[in-house]
């Protein structure tokens, strides 16, 4: 396992450890880790767009806590290389179960017994569901952030497929399109690398917009799967027909003062997620949209309908992170159905999607307070 300390120029934080690990299921793995061998593991899964640099506020308190503490940048991200970055490449090792099995080789290569809790922001909350669902005898516990995770399909109430939906959007006034639909497609990572404000405006942006810092993130539940609800998103969730998520984002960008006043992202922080994705470009962490998209984490989940996640479980997010209820019924499916114990959800004040970046010390004490449960 090589030693690899250099991580996009990035000032780690006292404590926090980067190195290589390798060969974890054909890939050459960044890891970020803190805390003493021997403690009891934790392994953190970010999301879209992040790295494992979006956990850097609370590793070195949960080490501190006595916790070993694990951040990989995943298949298709950062400085983790070995996984195939063509549009047209190989989509399936971008599958939900192709993701779990790279940390479960992780695992493996870290020599540990078990992981005491598997914790997953954004789309990683959906990996760290599969990681708790197919092998709850090495996950032994789990916490979801930002977005709910509903169960395998058959548990998941009635929806109407992409395809209806995406048509009933473009038919609206004004025409509109998901998101996903949008990351799905050909042009999205050339859109964003080469956003017309350039790559370090559109990621400030993005961050904003999808921040407690954005005024008009003001989520609540929508009544069902159709168009009509889904219009009522923000448009960097259901988009103009006709933009790129630049074009999308680009009317709210923050001033000069909301940049400076923004202290949970420093111009610093934001540099390391801009050269990490100008080195790798968008599309791995693309392909984890096509397969939703396309079907294949649904037929993968097929195997397991009617099961539930047997360890016990949480829920953490921003109070105004529209991810919450962005898919209809599964905040409600994931706490009555999806898992066998769950123990709560937490929604913080004062943040928006980047919980763990905004809000660091109320997502600390939310993941201290369940493992110590």
């Amino acid at each position: 396992m090589p030693s690899d300390p250099a991580y996009f120029g990035a000032a780690l934080p006292s404590g926090v450890r980067s190195r290589i690990v390798e060969p974890i299921n054909g890939l050459r793995l960044h890891l970020l880790e803190a805390g003493e061998a021997g403690r009891p593991a934790i392994m953190l899964l970010h999301g879209f767009p992040e790295l494992a640099w979006s956990w850097r506020k609370v590793m070195p308190p949960l080490a501190a806590a006595g916790y070993r503490v694990f951040a990989p940048d995943q298949r298709g991200y950062g400085a983790t290389t070995g996984w195939d970055g063509r549009y047209g490449g190989d989509l399936a090792s971008f599958r939900q179960i192709s993701l779990a099995q790279d940390l479960l080789e992780l695992v493996f290569a870290l020599e540990l017994g078990e992981v005491r809790a598997v914790v997953g922001h954004d789309f990683g909350s959906s990996v760290a569901a599969h990681c708790a669902l197919v092998r709850p005898d090495i996950f032994r516990a789990l916490v979801m952030m930002s977005a709910p995770f509903a169960g395998p399909p058959l548990a998941r109430p009635p929806r109407a497929s992409a395809e209806d939906l995406d048509a009933a959007l473009a038919a609206g006034t004004p025409p509109r399109k998901h998101y996903q639909t949008y990351f799905s497609g050909p042009r999205a990572d050339g859109d964003m690398l080469r956003a017309p404000q350039g790559l370090h405006a559109f990621l400030r942006t993005y961050y904003h917009v999808k921040s407690a810092d954005w005024p008009r993130n003001q989520p609540y539940r929508l009544a069902g799967w159709s168009a009509d609800q889904f219009a009522l998103l923000p448009d960097y969730y259901v988009m103009p027909r006709a933009a790129t998520m630049p074009e999308a984002v680009a009317p709210f960008m923050p001033t000069a003062a909301d940049v400076a006043a923004c202290t949970w992202l420093t111009d610093a922080d934001l540099g390391v997620y801009v050269d990490a994705f100008r080195a790798s470009g968008f599309q791995g962490g693309l392909n984890w949209y096509r397969c939703v998209t396309n079907g294949f984490a649904a037929r993968d989940l097929r195997l397991f309908a009617g099961r539930r996640i047997e360890v016990p479980a949480m829920f953490v997010a921003g109070a105004a992170d529209w991810g919450v209820y962005q898919s209809p019924g599964a905040f409600e499916a994931m706490q009555t159905r999806a898992c066998a114990q769950f123990r709560g959800a937490r929604l913080i004040a004062g943040a928006g999607h980047w919980v763990q970046q905004e809000q660091p010390a109320a997502v600390l004490e939310a993941l201290l307070d369940f493992l110590g449960g």
